[in-house]
């Protein structure tokens, strides 16, 4: 399971080393793609096949289910994991989410999303704001 909060540092090559916690269940290449929120989703390859499976499921009749296979399909590239822990990130990806020298590496269940520092910082703020409501919504549908 990936989870946490890591921050790191982008290097002059665009390269960012993965938190050590994650390496693993990682693996040796991740694909890296457009996230929701302006930040990047990392998956290991396995989960990355279920997830474009399920994509491709979708109907192409449809302009959203069309637009969104398009953006997270189009968008993701496979990264290998060099030997000390660092991927390349692709100047489109890195211009998307707006990385800087501090980035940061959150674990959400089966992805690892990589975030702007300041942006996380922000959108962190603004979900902790309501993070009462969004629990009771969860629970009115049985997850907490």
């Amino acid at each position: 399971m990936l989870i946490g909060e890591y921050i790191h540092t982008l290097d002059a090559k665009k390269r960012l080393s993965l938190p050590a916690k994650f390496r693993k269940e990682l693996g040796k290449k991740v694909v890296v793609t457009y996230g929701l929120d302006k930040c990047l989703f990392v998956y290991p390859v396995k989960d990355w096949e279920r997830v474009s499976a399920k994509l491709s499921e979708l109907s192409v009749g449809k302009s959203d289910t069309r637009g969104f296979s398009r953006f997270i399909l189009a968008g993701a590239v496979e990264v290998d994991v060099d030997s000390i822990g660092r991927i390349l990130i692709p100047d489109f990806l890195k211009e998307y989410s707006h990385l800087a020298s501090k980035v940061v590496f959150a674990g959400v269940y089966n992805r690892v999303e990589i975030w702007n520092e300041g942006a996380w910082s922000e959108y962190k703020k603004r979900i902790g704001e309501q993070a009462d409501a969004l629990a009771e919504k969860l629970g009115e549908v049985g997850v907490l």
